[in-house]
């Protein structure tokens, strides 16, 4: 059963699967179309530095994408930037680069800011961003080879090398902030917009 009362299908911009879980999860039928945008080319020509503003403008350019090809379907996009003080994170290219991440990450205290938007047509209707922050025990070299080992190439399709909801979680010794956010999409904002919106049963 779904709590979706939409004229039209929700939709995602996105291949998330943990993304799509979660709306499903929380009764949300959705179609998950992945948006076709070059996300480093307009990180880099927007100029921004900030975590948080390149997670909100990525987010909301996700959205806008496939909105323009779903006419009057709300739409929504998500992004997630990992921040070690001014360091941003971008998805390890592979393993090497995966021990990379996780050896600076290793630790230290890092902050996850996880954006959402919701679009319409050419319309943004909704953008939130929230911020979780996350401290990474002390890894040996040896510990963190083993957990490359055991994630495989999962490792490469998230920011910072781990998935916390899976064997990502044997990496850390401290979390603060919302569980959805950690996941990369702040749901119970989200879900307050579409209940603005009329669009969900209760």
């Amino acid at each position: 059963m779904t709590l979706w009362r939409g004229d039209t299908p929700l939709v995602l911009a996105s291949q998330s699967r943990s993304r799509l879980m979660l709306l499903q999860q929380a009764g949300l039928a959705c179609a998950a179309i992945p948006a076709a945008i070059d996300e480093r080319t307009i990180q880099q020509s927007s100029g921004l530095t900030s975590p948080g503003d390149v997670a909100r403008l990525l987010a909301g350019e996700k959205a806008r994408a496939v909105a323009a090809s779903q006419p009057g379907h709300l739409v929504i996009g998500a992004d997630q930037t990992l921040a070690l003080g001014q360091r941003l994170f971008n998805k390890p290219a592979g393993r090497a680069e995966a021990f990379d991440q996780l050896q600076a990450l290793a630790g230290q205290a890092h902050e996850l800011h996880s954006a959402v938007a919701v679009a319409r047509d050419g319309d943004l209707l909704f953008e939130h961003v929230a911020v979780a922050r996350l401290t990474m025990r002390p890894l040996a070299a040896t510990a963190i080879s083993a957990y490359l080992d055991a994630a495989g190439d999962a490792v490469t399709t998230t920011v910072g090398a781990y998935q916390l909801e899976k064997l990502g979680v044997h990496l850390f010794e401290r979390i603060e902030g919302d569980h959805f956010t950690i996941l990369g999409l702040p749901l119970l904002p989200l879900l307050d917009f579409f209940r603005s919106e009329g669009v969900l049963a209760f």
